[in-house]
């Protein structure tokens, strides 16, 4: 019995051993709270006690237990805190929940983190205090304490927080809670700022030791975790892919780039027009010399005998010619006698007709009274009618217009970078010269001018707090002000405060710096100067938004500082507008002005653009004025033709001229003062292209009919009346046939949906047909007296002078000479034609070849003078910026939000569809080249967030149901919904509705950053008193977007995107959509269709002229097919101009081309016309004479006039005036030119319709 009671008392032992050491590992190291923290007074430090775990003694205790660490409820819930220390960790976590929450398992870690340092009955596992202080005699407080946690617990809980999103600030949640930017946060660092005495949130050190394995007989807290694409166990679902990647799937893979198409390595198109034009040239030369050999052995002459006739040659016989040759015949027959008839009369009555024209013109522009001119550039490039004008509208209407920008881009010269080594290690930090602190506070400076600037409108002051946009407004009046200054509160003394000793810097700017930049939104930098980073206005200042010339996310190597004046635009409100406009006015002022040598300042308002092209306009006047001069000068001097120097007073027509150029702007007055009685308002373009138009157009005729009588002889008994009416028979047609074809094809193309295109095509096609009706009625009556003058031997201009009388000689012009005797043999003879067919094919093959590399769009600097401001704002936003303008994904009015499925559709987070709008955002975002930069902001994933009972934001008054602010402590306060599972659910119906104003009104605060006035105030529409939800925008940012096809790409991947969420979302029996909205569009979408403006504007004009050239000229169809075959060329040869003289296709191109078609009208139509009216018997003496009669007056007509006009533009200072009007206008005259007086002519040798002989 003596060994087994041994045995039995040793057994006992070691089991009192074994559950003293169980014991121990189970007592707690606080409980309750006692005294104050000597760091933060406000909080309170927890009272050391190391005996058992305490069952929670009341309901309350229960109950938040059971909400916070549901983990930790079991039995009669014996833990190591009491309900006050519960309801302390509730508070101190309401902005991690506010954030976090919206992916239940990266909380539930989160959560049990600080749940087993509050309360777990275990805490002495992995717990050790290590510093106390006296709080009473009896009891201690808790003044530091060392946490040892797994290290798979902490990569754990940072793996399925990483991705979480806060909507409202576009970046991610880590960026606020881990004091530094996502990307560089980690498992350890985040934890470790979270536990950081130093972070303003924690009245006590917690020293975090990270490790997998027992240390001092310590084991480290490793509790069950939850990845983001985990349930948890009370039904919660996984994270979404916003918050979660793992759940994503494979990322999108983003189509490749479809290669370059080639041939042999290649350009394929310029290996096709190769070969095309290599085959055509064996073809042709093959052609020809086989001709040519057997005319040499078969025919005596090159085109056979010719009947031997008295009777003169006609183009039609009654015996060859067909039902339409015939009727053409008798309608040209028709044509030559109304114009007869009716140039006789206007010389019998000249001053009727003169005086009735002038009555009829100034009638016609008096409308000019009623003048508008549109420099709107919305007005000028957006139709209406366009998908992105209406887009705009509904933006505006809904949410108001996009708010105003006044904006300063400065970087210095100065060398002042240096390196900053930040007291509490890592390695040294590079700062660039324009953070340099001195640099700073002279930007400040600036900053502080430009607020306090003022400005008067109507005799009040204006100042900036007046028009700025003010996000918290009327609570705090503070202006948006996106500056890196605003991380100091724009103050100097915040910006020069510092903790340091007489050795070492601790804190001072830098370390704001780094802070802020890494964490925006944060309000606190917990340093122990406890400075916000959130700017005055109540709201934060990303670092991409305020800073450029960076790369990646080393903002302290920004080499130049953004700051952003954001003013408030206005739909309807003329008064408000002009307030901005003035101080925006004071603004350019101020800043054109200022001057200080270590800053280099570009700058831009929002009126700068318009502003410079108006005075782009206005600079250009003179060039203008010149060029028209010239050619008014070349015109009076060119119409008279001199016979011999004794008679030069008499043979000038210098009054002729002036009478032919004041016709010619008469037609332009009357059609634009037609016009400005209807209502249509002008545009720059119209006011400076339709006088080149309407000059070339006009000086043509007057050359035709004015040459055309120096060349003619009187007949006997022929009186001066029906001479003129003879001669305006023989050319009125072939005028008609031009000016009436233009003007249909101008006509037709006012079809356009471009504003500027159709507005020009309207003024142009009514002018030309003016100036034609004034020149068959006008000017031949102007005509019929000037010949009176020659005739009667009196000086031009002084006409009341009579000269004594001489014999008059009449000669042939020299320039008709040249043509006759000389260019015209020259240009036809046998050896010479194929050579131009092989020439002009050649240009064709080429412009062909390169018709589809011309750029498209128009580089905003293009639309700046030389010398504007906003040619170095331009350059340096392309050069620093890192974000584009913003986006807005707005669904119209019509989708249903109180429903679970409407919500579902759209939202981010748990629960939403993996096709909803944000999600599908989201996933665009990591889009290779996607143009969206940032993931949206949602009102609607905030307002769940905002909404939860666990949270303190949405809570009202017990006895009134006001609203109540978190900030807000009174007892009275209750949560909105109940801690229930039904009251942590989403809220919808009625629910939803009751509390969205709230949310919408709520201003964030330390308690509650959720609140929705700052960011969403503007983003939903609630109609019906606040009973529904209308329109609302879900925003982003592009990425950074230089050149034109970025710009375009954007817009075109943005359509795509909603059009796509459209069909996700929106159920067939609705009508409403998603769309994108950014300030660019309205200017950007014109080139999403430019090309089928292009063809279509040109392809209608051709038709046109086609079918009125076919019912104009007789009905030859053929010869019409010619004409319309030249035009074609000579519009395909300017694309190759355009690719060569790097002129982008755009609006201001695309109505040059059509003005193009007009003018090649002139050159090719009287050629075609005279050679089929000619009587000579073979083509190649038809074509001959054609060129040497109208030749010469095309020549001096339209080449000459404008060469010497279009030269001078060259000399302006606008960009757009050298590209688009010079260079195009050059390329329009010499190709017109070339084919007209070269090309067309071989052509019709070749080709032109046969003659009919009987």
């Amino acid at each position: 019995m003596h060994l087994p009671g041994r045995k039995q008392l040793f057994c006992l032992l070691w089991t009192i051993i074994l559950l003293s050491h169980w014991v121990h590992g189970q007592h707690c190291i606080w409980y309750g709270e006692c005294g104050n923290s000597t760091k933060i007074p406000e909080k309170k430090l927890n009272c050391n006690y190391t005996g058992p775990p305490i069952p929670l003694p009341d309901q309350e205790g229960q109950d938040l237990l059971k909400d916070l660490c549901p983990g930790l409820v079991y039995g009669d819930n014996r833990v190591c805190c009491d309900t006050q220390q519960l309801k302390t960790l509730k508070n101190n976590i309401q902005i991690p929940l506010q954030f976090l929450s919206r992916c239940p398992a990266c909380f539930f870690n989160f959560m049990t983190l600080f749940c087993e340092l509050t309360c777990s009955p275990r805490q002495s596992d992995f717990i050790n205090s290590t510093d106390f202080s006296a709080f009473n005699k009896s009891t201690t407080n808790v003044d530091s304490v060392t946490y040892y946690i797994s290290l798979a617990f902490a990569n754990a809980m940072y793996n399925a927080c990483s991705d979480v999103q806060a909507p409202s600030t576009n970046v991610k949640a880590l960026s606020t809670l881990c004091g530094r930017e996502a990307s560089q946060c980690t498992p350890t660092n985040w934890i470790q700022y979270m536990f950081d005495i130093n972070n303003g949130q924690v009245p006590f050190a917690i020293n975090p030791n990270f490790t997998d394995v027992p240390i001092g007989g310590m084991t480290p807290m490793n509790n069950e975790t939850f990845n983001c694409t985990q349930s948890l166990d009370d039904g919660s679902g996984p994270c979404s892919c916003q918050d979660c990647s793992a759940a994503c799937g494979p990322t999108p893979v983003v189509p490749p780039v479809p290669p370059p198409w080639t041939i042999l390595g290649l350009d394929a198109m310029t290996v096709i027009m190769w070969c095309s034009y290599i085959a055509f040239l064996m073809i042709f030369l093959g052609a020809v010399l086989g001709a040519w050999c057997y005319r040499r052995r078969m025919v005596t002459s090159e085109y056979g005998p010719i009947l031997d006739s008295n009777q003169s040659h006609s183009i039609n016989s009654d015996g060859d010619a067909t039902c339409c040759e015939t009727l053409g015949e008798r309608f040209e027959n028709c044509l030559r006698v109304l114009f007869s008839s009716w140039g006789s009369m206007c010389v019998r009555h000249p001053l009727t007709v003169i005086l009735t024209s002038v009555v009829l013109v100034s009638i016609c522009s008096a409308g000019l009274t009623y003048m508008r001119i549109t420099t709107s550039p919305v007005e000028l490039w957006s139709s209406p009618s366009s998908r992105a004008r209406q887009e705009k509208d509904y933006f505006d209407q809904h949410f108001g217009p996009f708010f105003r920008t006044e904006q300063l881009i400065i970087t210095t010269p100065v060398n002042a970078s240096f390196i900053f080594s930040p007291t509490s290690g890592g390695p040294d930090i590079h700062f660039s010269s324009i953070l340099n602190i001195t640099l700073l506070h002279q930007v400040l400076d600036l900053q502080t001018e430009i607020t306090n600037l003022t400005a008067e409108y109507k005799g009040e002051t204006v100042t900036l707090k007046d028009i700025c946009l003010s996000p918290l407004a009327p609570y705090n009046d503070n202006c948006t002000i996106l500056s890196v200054l605003n991380y100091y509160q724009n103050s100097h003394e915040i910006l020069d405060r510092k903790i340091a000793d007489e050795f070492l810097v601790y804190f001072d700017y830098h370390t704001h710096f780094m802070y802020c930049v890494s964490s925006p939104t944060a309000l606190d930098d917990t340093s122990p100067m406890h400075e916000a980073c959130m700017g005055t206005f109540g709201g934060p200042v990303f670092p991409w938004l305020a800073l450029g010339g960076y790369e990646g996310t080393a903002y302290n190597n920004a080499t130049a500082l953004v700051i952003t004046f954001p003013v408030n635009n206005y739909l309807n409100d003329t008064e408000k507008l002009g307030k901005a406009l003035a101080w925006e006015k004071v603004f350019i002022d101020f800043v054109k002005n200022y001057d200080n040598p270590n800053l280099t300042i570009s700058f831009s308002a929002e009126r700068s653009i318009e502003d410079e092209i108006d005075r782009e306009s206005n600079s250009d006047v003179t060039t203008i004025v010149i060029s028209y001069v010239i050619m008014f000068v070349y015109i009076s001097l060119a119409l008279g033709h001199i016979n011999s120097f004794r008679t030069v007073l008499v043979d000038s027509k210098i009054s002729l001229g002036i009478a032919g150029i004041l016709i010619v702007l008469s037609s332009v007055a009357c059609s634009l003062g037609i016009f400005s009685y209807i209502g249509i308002p002008l545009t720059l373009i119209v006011i400076e292209v339709i006088p080149f138009l309407v000059l070339a157009v006009g000086v043509d005729n007057i050359f035709i009919i004015v040459q055309t009588y120096q060349r003619d002889e009187r007949m006997p008994e022929e009186e001066l009346h029906q001479q003129i009416g003879r001669i305006l028979g023989e050319v009125a047609p072939s005028m008609f046939l031009s000016s009436f074809s233009e003007t249909v094809a101008f006509f037709l193309g006012a079809l356009s949906s471009m504003p500027a295109v159709r507005t020009f095509s309207l003024f142009a096609g009514l002018a030309v047909f003016i100036d034609f009706l004034l020149q068959i009625s006008c000017f031949v009556s102007l005509l019929g007296l000037d010949i009176k003058r020659q005739e009667a031997n009196r000086p031009d201009i002084l006409c009341c002078v009579k000269l004594s009388e001489g014999q008059q000689v009449k000669s042939e012009g020299c320039l008709f000479r040249f043509f006759k005797k000389i260019y015209a043999p020259f240009i036809l003879k046998d050896w010479v034609r194929p050579l131009v067919v092989a020439v002009f094919v050649g240009m064709l093959s080429f412009s062909i070849a390169v018709v589809n590399k011309v750029e498209i769009g128009l580089d905003q600097k293009l639309s700046m003078p030389d010398d504007s401001y906003m040619l170095d704002y331009f350059g340096n936003l392309s050069e620093y910026l890192h974000t584009g303008a913003p986006v807005y994904f707005v669904v119209e009015d019509g989708h249903d939000y109180k429903t679970i499925e409407g919500q579902n559709a759209v939202c981010g987070g748990v629960g939403c569809n993996n096709n909803s709008l944000v999600q599908q955002i989201y996933t665009t975002y990591f889009g290779i080249s996607s143009r969206i930069s940032n993931v949206p902001s949602s009102w609607l994933d905030d307002y769940f967030d905002w909404v939860k009972p666990q949270s303190s934001c949405c809570r009202y008054y017990n006895y009134t149901g006001a609203f109540c602010n978190a900030s807000v402590v009174d007892k009275t306060c209750v949560h909105c919904r109940p801690m229930t599972t039904t009251g942590k659910q989403r809220p919808n119906g009625t629910e939803f509705m009751h509390f969205l104003p709230w949310f919408l009104s709520d201003i964030p605060n330390i308690k509650c950053g959720k609140g929705g006035h700052a960011a969403y105030s503007s983003a939903v529409d609630l109609i019906e008193n606040n009973t529904d939800v209308g329109a609302t925008y879900f925003m982003s940012y592009h990425s950074i977007l230089k050149t034109s096809s970025d710009f375009i790409d954007a817009l075109k991947m943005a359509r795509e995107l909603t059009d796509n969420i459209t069909q996700a979302i929106g159920p067939q029996n609705k009508t409403y959509s998603v769309f994108p909205y950014s300030v660019f569009y309205v200017f950007y979408e014109q080139y999403l269709t430019i090309i089928y403006d292009t063809a279509f504007n040109l392809g209608v004009s051709l038709v046109a002229i086609f079918v009125v050239s076919t019912v104009l000229l007789g009905f030859e169809l053929w010869s019409a097919v010619l004409v319309s075959f030249t035009i074609a060329m000579i519009l395909v040869n300017m694309f190759g101009v355009m690719w060569l003289w790097d002129i982008s296709l755009n609006a201001v191109s695309l109505v040059n081309l059509v003005m193009c078609c007009g003018i090649s009208v002139e050159f090719c139509s009287h050629i075609v016309r005279a050679f089929s009216v000619s009587t000579k018997s073979s083509r190649v003496d038809r074509a001959e004479e054609a060129l040497a009669h109208m030749g010469s007056s095309v020549f001096s007509g339209i080449t000459l006039t404008k060469f010497g006009g279009i030269l001078i533009l060259a000399l302006s200072k606008s960009q757009i005036f050298q590209i688009f009007y010079f260079r195009m206008y050059l390329s329009i005259v010499l190709l017109g030119a070339a084919h007209g007086l070269i090309f067309l002519p071989v052509l019709l040798s070749y080709a032109g319709k046969p003659q009919y002989l009987f």
